[in-house]
Parts: structure tokens; C-alpha cells; sequence
């Protein structure tokens, strides 16, 4: 049932939120399908060059921009990575862990 909390959390936060854009959903509905390929677990590993495809955007900075924007929301908990073979950790059912990891410094 989380995963449809997180879902419902998310659309009612889009559908008050003007700044929101398509590229936000779309980048919001990738990380989803990547959660719910990990059976839902959290956190879960996630690598932008991926992401990116499943979500159609083609600008790094596009997808920085949102990743960081649905970070701020608090629809996701982001801990950026910065090495390419470990992938950033993506938490989308709580939230507030995965921005305290980031702000502890991972």
C-alpha cells in the first residue's frame, strides 16, 4: 500500500504545483517503475543515463533540474552519487530518510 501512497502523494502535490512540468512526471513515473522492478525496496540504486532514457529526457541538466526539484517537493528522498558504478539512492516511501542521508553527507 506505500507504493500507492507514493504515487497518490505525488499526483496531488503535481496537480496543486504550477512549477510542475511534464519532465518531473515523467522523470517521477521512471523512478516508480525502477522502484517497483526492486520489489519496492528502499532505497534503491538508480543511474542517470538510465533514468533518462525511460523518462525521454535528452539534457543532463534537464534531468538534474527535475531530480533535484522532486528532491525539494519531498517526494523523493535523493542522495546523489557521484560515482558512476554505484548510482545514486532513490527513496520514494520515506522521504525523509533519504534527504537526512544526503544532508549527513553519504
Amino acid at each position: 500500500m506505500k507504493q500507492f501512497n507514493a504515487l497518490a502523494r505525488f499526483m496531488l502535490q503535481a496537480a496543486k504545483n504550477t512549477e510542475v512540468l511534464p519532465t518531473h512526471i515523467s522523470l517521477y513515473l521512471a523512478l516508480f517503475w525502477r522502484w517497483k522492478q526492486n520489489d519496492f525496496c528502499e532505497p534503491f540504486a538508480v543511474y542517470r543515463k538510465d533514468l533518462m532514457a525511460l523518462a525521454h529526457i535528452h539534457s543532463i541538466a534537464t534531468y538534474h533540474k527535475c531530480i533535484k526539484d522532486l528532491s525539494t517537493m519531498g517526494v523523493i528522498g535523493y542522495v546523489p552519487s557521484y560515482n558512476y558504478y554505484r548510482g545514486s539512492l532513490i527513496y520514494l516511501a520515506n522521504t525523509q530518510h533519504g534527504n537526512q542521508a544526503a544532508a549527513d553527507g553519504r
